[in-house]
């Protein structure tokens, strides 16, 4: 399950969605906006794609998980347009046999995500915005 949306994202439908009996573990990544970044307080965060190409790298990175950790599903929620502060703008559930390979394929989706999705993000500042890239942080945060 992929997708991008402008309404709130719903984690627990997401996680019903990849729920099955062989997994003993369900792990939900929710990314969410918040108020300070780098010493500048945010007032909100507004995301544009190229949405053809941002669903079609969704889909290889949840075909990815359930190549690389047999037995995982995984689902990708992306949020457009404005996103207020403390609302999700990113989810990502896997669900896997068991936990030390849900943390993993989780690790997995949200780098990738950032490295190869076509997204792209606005700070919206009290003193103004600015769009930052959409890449893999050196320490995965």
């Amino acid at each position: 399950m992929i997708g991008l949306t402008r309404l709130p994202i719903d984690p627990r439908a997401l996680e019903d969605a990849v729920a099955h009996p062989g997994a003993g573990a369900v792990l939900t990544f929710l990314g969410v906006t918040r108020d300070r970044f780098e010493g500048r307080a945010v007032v909100r965060l507004e995301y544009e794609a190229y949405e053809t190409m941002a669903l079609a790298q969704l889909a290889e990175i949840v075909a990815e998980v359930a190549s690389q950790w047999p037995g995982a599903r995984a689902a990708i929620v992306h949020r457009l347009g404005v996103v207020p502060l403390g609302e999700t703008s990113v989810a990502i559930v896997v669900a896997t046999p068991h936990r030390d390979a849900a943390y993993a394929a989780s690790r997995h989706a949200i780098e990738a995500l950032k490295a190869r999705v076509p997204i792209w993000k606005k700070e919206i500042y009290e003193d103004g915005s600015a769009w930052k890239a959409n890449a893999p942080t050196p320490s995965g945060g």
